[in-house]
Order: C-alpha cells, then sequence, then structure tokens
C-alpha cells in the first residue's frame, strides 16, 4: 500500500493492492474512488458491480463497502473531509457555497453502487483533474493547498452534474413518470427556500392542480410531501452537526425551522435522539438508508 500524501482538508491516496484491506471509516463526506488499474466487483449494502479499468465510484462514510478483487488493482481515494468546514479561515474558495455542495452529494446520493459518471467527456476531465491533483501532492508545499482546493472544487461540480442526470432517488420501481425525479431534484435543491417548496408552488412548476401535488407525491415516493422535506433538511442537519462548526440557530435559520427550539424537537422526533445525543453517538442516523454490517 503506498500513501502518496495525506494532509487537510483532503486526503488524497494512491493504493494498489491484489486483496481488500477493510479501511479506517470515520465520519467524512464522501470518497471518490478512481480505479486506474485492474478488475473485480465493488459491494455496498451487499448489493455488487463489476469494475473495470476506468470506473469512478462514490462511498459514503459508512463501513459498509468493500472491493472483490479479481486482477490486481490501483485504487485513487479522493476523501472529503471535514477540516476544511470546521475552519474558520476564509480562502479564495467560498466555504459555505463548498458546504453546500458537498452536503448535496452526501444528502442526495443513493449509497447504491454503481460508475457515478455517466458522461465519457466528464470522465476525462475527472482523470485529468485527478492527476493534477496527485502530482501536485507528490511535490505538495503551502502554495499547492490553493491549487488543489480548486481543482477539488472543480471535481464536486462534475459529481453534481452527474448525480443531477442520474436516478439516485428511492422510488416506486413501477414509476414511469419522469416528473417524479424532477421534483425530487427541485425539492432537494431548494431545501433552504421554504417558498419554493410549498405546494401552490410545486404545482405552479410542475404544472399541477394544488390538491394533486400531494396525492402525486406520496404515491411515487410513498411517504407523504411534507415528511419528505422535513426529512431532507433533518440529513443536511446531521452533516451539519458532525461536519461543521455551526451552531444549532445558525443551522436552524439556514435551513428554515422556526428556532433552535423549533429544530431540537423535531431532530428528536424523527431521528429518535437529542441533538446532543447524536453528536455524542457520532453516527448517522437518516443518512443510513440500509442497515448493514461491516
Amino acid at each position: 500500500m503506498q500513501v502518496l500524501e495525506t494532509y487537510k482538508p483532503f486526503e488524497i491516496q494512491e493504493i494498489e493492492l491484489s486483496e481488500w484491506k477493510q479501511r479506517p471509516v470515520k465520519n467524512n463526506f464522501f470518497e471518490l474512488v478512481l480505479i486506474k488499474k485492474g478488475t473485480g466487483t465493488q459491494c455496498i449494502n451487499y448489493n455488487e458491480y463489476t469494475y473495470t479499468e476506468g470506473s469512478m465510484f462514490l462511498l459514503p462514510p459508512l463501513k459498509c463497502h468493500s472491493f472483490n478483487i479479481s486482477e490486481p488493482s490501483k485504487f485513487v481515494f479522493l476523501k472529503f473531509t471535514d477540516a476544511f468546514f470546521k475552519s474558520s479561515k476564509r480562502t479564495s474558495i467560498d466555504r459555505d457555497e463548498w458546504y453546500k455542495e458537498a452536503s448535496y452529494i452526501l444528502s442526495n446520493y443513493n449509497q447504491l453502487p454503481g460508475d457515478i459518471i455517466k458522461s465519457d467527456i466528464d470522465r476525462t476531465h475527472i482523470n485529468r483533474l485527478v492527476a493534477m491533483i496527485l502530482e501536485e501532492s507528490r511535490n505538495y508545499n503551502e502554495a499547492s493547498m490553493y491549487l488543489i482546493k480548486s481543482l477539488m472544487t472543480s471535481i464536486l461540480e462534475i459529481l453534481i452534474r452527474n448525480i443531477k442526470k442520474s436516478s439516485f432517488y428511492e422510488i416506486s420501481n413501477d414509476s414511469n413518470d419522469d416528473r417524479i425525479h424532477k421534483m425530487l431534484t427541485y425539492i432537494n435543491e431548494h431545501i433552504d427556500q421554504p417558498e419554493k417548496l410549498k405546494i401552490e408552488h410545486l404545482a405552479t412548476v410542475f404544472s399541477m392542480s394544488s390538491t394533486y401535488v400531494s396525492e402525486y407525491f406520496r404515491k411515487q415516493i410513498h411517504m407523504p410531501l411534507r415528511e419528505y422535506i422535513i426529512k431532507a433538511k433533518l440529513k443536511l442537519v446531521e452533516i451539519r452537526l458532525l461536519n461543521s462548526d455551526f451552531t444549532i440557530s445558525e443551522i436552524a435559520d439556514d435551513l428554515g425551522f422556526t428556532d433552535a427550539s423549533h429544530l431540537s424537537k423535531t431532530f428528536k422526533r424523527y431521528v429518535g435522539s437529542s441533538i446532543r445525543e447524536f453528536k455524542n453517538n457520532g453516527e448517522y442516523v437518516l443518512l443510513k438508508r440500509v442497515v448493514c454490517s461491516s
């Protein structure tokens, strides 16, 4: 195993393995994994997906993943850690905007196996960006950090673009209506804008009657619209609690809760523990879509 360089706010590793070894897991945002060579299968939550040279995956911050290696494989892991979001020092990159983008990826990417990149052009872009990051990491100095942050921002943008193109949401298997995918994307993109999540507004955007929106959503998602929005917000609350230095009041204000008390009561109702207990435990609850063993 070769670790080229490990530094904050990102950890970058290039590893060549003939047999998979479980790696330590913490509550980072996620990892982007590139297969530089080799073949085998990726397993997440007991689902398997074949990988070959050029495959790209997202690994959630859970112990529910592994790789079954058929031929010796070289992996590149780009880990998004929490250090950047907990730092109060501003850089040329907008910390809040970066944070929202990383949170969007983690809260909306369904933890299933599969190549995350759907565009050959985007695959080429990411390969080039990663090559530059690896080169900078080999000769790392203070000046390298600014360039690497810029390169990682570009990678985030490409990931978001591909997630929005794909159906990573948990919907009814018998649904052939593309509107639900667009509606879910719209809701999650505007989750911090309450006015745009009102039934009347959604009805206008998606050309439905106000009385039909809730019925349509429940039929497709098997969950009331209001409950889905609350849980979508609370997933972002979980991320902020474990990966940022935002106060409860700041989180409540940013996500449209009345105040810190309203957020605390809602959180306990849906997550099953108080915010303090959740932070002490240090484990995601709503983000764990499937229970699995390590």
